[in-house]
């Protein structure tokens, strides 16, 4: 039987990963993960949420797994960074999320009651709040560097959560024509980029009432609009025109040509 820690049989387990990623970091390992930092590694981390992102639009379920696995892997090599400077080390990571998540589930490992899955987001943000520092914002822990999209989204979240929101859609929806009168009504080129994020974020607390997820509903129109626009230039290709040379009218007929020959899929 083979008794290597990277055997077939050992595989599956997180141990064998955390092992594997020690001895491409130790003195005698490989030379690109030894050069590595939490730094030089951000690009990296990045990268592999987006495909993780990507693979769940497409319900792609083994390039998931995959794809889990890559980001995983970004994790346990943070942690081993850690470790060789003397900081944390990956069984330091799980005990704080463990604790986190036991902690903020009283009502699983303790014997709070709650009615309902928004009581829990309640409970939740009052347990988080606890954890904070005194006179520290609700919107404090949310990255910066996080897209403008999903930003925006994850602070009107936060501020739902204590109570900061409309009463009906109607309101949002009003807010909404707002905006976009108040587009109309600016002369600066200063003054309409101004409004014009007013009217974005308005459009993510529209998209926030109507259960659905602003940043996939970009994803998908973006790759919407890539898969006509590539469709319509393959139709000018095979019939010898250049399609800059068009007419607006002649473009808008191509374009509708081409939503009807693009089967829309994930």
């Amino acid at each position: 039987m083979d008794k290597s820690p990277y055997s077939q049989e050992n595989l599956r387990q997180f141990d064998t990963l955390v092992a594997i990623i020690a001895k491409l970091r130790a003195p005698d390992g490989c030379p690109w993960d030894k050069e590595q930092t939490h730094q030089s590694l951000r690009e990296n981390l990045l990268s592999e949420s987006y495909e993780v992102l990507e693979a769940l639009d497409k319900g792609a379920r083994d390039t998931l797994c995959e794809e889990l696995g890559d980001l995983l892997l970004q994790i346990v090599l943070h942690a081993q960074i850690a470790k060789d400077d003397g900081e944390f080390a990956i069984g330091d990571v799980i005990k704080s999320i463990n604790e986190k998540l036991i902690h903020r589930h009283p009502h699983i490992f303790g014997t709070h009651q709650v009615k309902d899955s928004a009581e829990v987001m309640h409970n939740w943000e009052e347990l988080k709040k606890e954890e904070r520092e005194e006179g520290t914002s609700i919107l404090q822990g949310v990255p910066k560097e996080m897209p403008a999209l999903a930003y925006a989204c994850e602070i009107s979240r936060r501020a739902v959560r204590v109570g900061f929101e409309w009463e009906n859609l109607e309101g949002v929806l009003d807010k909404l024509a707002e905006e976009v009168r108040e587009i109309k009504d600016t002369a600066s080129p200063e003054e309409k980029e101004q409004e014009y994020g007013d009217l974005l974020f308005t459009l993510v607390n529209v998209a926030r009432w109507e259960g659905i997820d602003a940043e996939a509903a970009l994803r998908s129109a973006n790759q919407k609009f890539f898969k006509r626009f590539v469709h319509m230039e393959e139709l000018c290709q095979k019939r010898g025109i250049d399609f800059s040379k068009l007419s607006f009218k002649e473009k808008d007929d191509l374009w509708e040509e081409a939503k009807k020959g693009v089967k829309e899929t994930k």
